[in-house]
């Protein structure tokens, strides 16, 4: 269940919300905001996992591959990352089983899930436009959609 927007104080952004929040509308994103250390993991991992241009269609993959650092670089000056501790490790476990009891796999989105635990832990809100990945958790953390704003690609 989306929170109210008079909630939305503080929150950790998705890893689809830091690399889009230059386009996204901060009415839908709190006033305070973290990121994790998972999310600067996947933006270091971001630059080798651009697809070549004759694999996808939409932007150039030279550019895109430059710019993914620059994102890792503006999150890194920005932000201290919250952790992925021993508390995030241990409620790890329980939404493993959610997702299961869910009918979902786990594995398929380990990242995803240590975000979770770790937002579960913190007690906060999580903005995402995919709060689908996040269905079976309720009973653990709340993702607060986010429409998923237009990107102008440029070459």
């Amino acid at each position: 269940m989306p929170a109210d927007r008079s909630t939305y104080e503080q929150g950790l952004l998705g890893t689809d919300i830091m690399i889009l929040r230059r386009w996204a509308n901060p009415e839908g994103l709190p006033d305070e905001t973290a990121i994790t250390a998972i999310f600067l993991a996947e933006l270091s991992a971001g630059p080798h996992e651009v697809r070549r241009d004759d694999e996808r269609s939409g932007y150039d993959e030279h550019v895109e591959r430059a710019r993914r650092p620059d994102v890792l670089r503006r999150a890194e000056n920005e932000f201290d990352p919250v952790p992925f501790d021993a508390d995030a490790a241990r409620i790890h476990g329980r939404i493993c089983a959610a997702v299961i009891g869910a009918g979902r796999e786990p594995r398929r989105r380990v990242a995803d899930l240590m975000i979770a635990a770790i937002v579960a832990v913190e007690d906060l809100l999580l903005f995402t436009t995919g709060p689908d990945v996040f269905k079976g958790l309720d009973d653990l953390l709340t993702a607060v959609p986010v429409t998923r704003p237009k990107v102008p690609h440029k070459g």
